[in-house]
């Protein structure tokens, strides 16, 4: 009896290695009859369910429906029956066998070719797909367009993994009839299974719009000052032009001002435009770097009203020590000429 327990371990061990180096694999002791061999195996396709377009810079969920398209090519007798348990034996094998499409546990990942979409979900689950249908619920992919990702179309790939049955074996000791049926005594079935991989492509668009960088500012600010212009130049660099368009500041402190618009007007694609703001600047602002948010707000070719994203124009502001420095010397320089001119009138007379 032990030596029948180790010789069973030792074919378990060896099935493991086997497994771990191959495709195919057998999770449940093998045995019994095997009176056919299936051709096919599944074939999953993937299609975007509801819209592929979308604008540049959103983050948006990618929607993916699975189809399995999978079927039994056809099938070769390897073993004749010859008595009535084997009839049935072969009987329950073939159903069973027909069930070769079905896709097992797919794990489906979806990646990017390019830099300007990024996928941010990871893997999904499918517990098991049959021939002919199609997933319940559409898988669901995060994926995020970059800010100013040309307006085309954008492929992905949905990588898939999965398993399906490879073949079927039967075994019964022997058959009863009762009253007209026929009963397998001691019936089990063994199952192999092998493991597939599909790589499915997909594509997103980007859709076809107006987009703005800025290019270039200017402008020198001091803490104190008062209705110091800064410029700045913006391009339109998608793909439709605009009009009406109006540069828009969101003032924060330590700057004010009564000026924060500034008039662009039409903008064909490619083209730059450079405007002006005044802005004040609080005495006490801390001098260093800054960031002023701006943006446009236009007119698109449908006649709608758009706001643009934020683009933020850089500025730095000095002490104020250096810009009154040279006023202060000027007047230092007048009140000494004038007391100069002072004392000589009183030496004259």
């Amino acid at each position: 009896m032990e030596i029948k327990y180790v010789i069973t371990l030792a074919c378990m061990f060896a099935l493991m290695a086997t497994t771990s180096a191959q495709s195919t694999y057998i999770p449940y002791e093998l045995g019994g009859d095997n009176y056919y061999s299936m051709y096919g195996s599944p074939d999953i396709s993937a299609s975007v369910s509801g819209t592929d377009e979308f604008e540049r810079g959103d983050t948006v969920t990618l929607y993916l429906d699975l189809t399995n398209y999978g079927r039994i090519l056809g099938f070769k007798e390897d073993q004749t029956p010859q008595n009535p348990k084997e009839y049935a034996l072969a009987a329950s094998e073939l159903q069973k066998e027909y069930s070769k499409p079905t896709a097992l546990g797919i794990t489906a990942t979806l990646s990017s070719e390019s830099q300007q979409i990024e996928v941010k979900s990871g893997d999904q689950v499918v517990e098991s797909l049959k021939s002919g249908d199609k997933t319940e619920q559409p898988l669901e992919f995060t994926v995020k367009i970059g800010e100013h990702a040309p307006a085309g179309e954008y492929p992905l790939h949905l990588n898939m993994s999965y398993d399906y049955q490879d073949n079927v074996r039967v075994y019964a000791t022997k058959l009863l009839s009762d009253g007209g049926a026929n009963n397998l005594v001691n019936y089990r079935e063994s199952y192999v299974y092998q493991k597939a991989n599909q790589s499915v492509p997909i594509s997103i668009i980007v859709k076809m719009s107006a987009d703005f960088e800025i290019i270039s500012t200017s402008g020198s600010l001091s803490a104190g000052s008062k209705k110091q212009e800064v410029s700045a130049t913006y391009r339109n660099l998608g793909e439709e032009p605009i009009r009406d368009a109006v540069a828009r500041l969101s003032i924060f402190k330590p700057f004010s001002s009564t000026d924060d618009q500034a008039f662009i007007g039409s903008m064909e694609p490619g083209e730059e435009k450079t405007v002006a703001f005044n802005i004040d600047v609080d005495s006490d602002a801390k001098p260093k770097e800054y960031g002023i948010n701006s943006e446009i707000k236009y007119t698109d070719i449908y006649g709608d009203t758009v706001i643009s994203e934020s683009m933020k124009i850089p500025v730095t502001v000095k002490p104020a020590d250096q810009s009154l420095l040279l006023p202060a010397l000027a007047v230092l320089a007048i009140l000494a000429a004038a007391g100069g001119y002072m004392y000589r009138r009183r030496q004259k007379a």
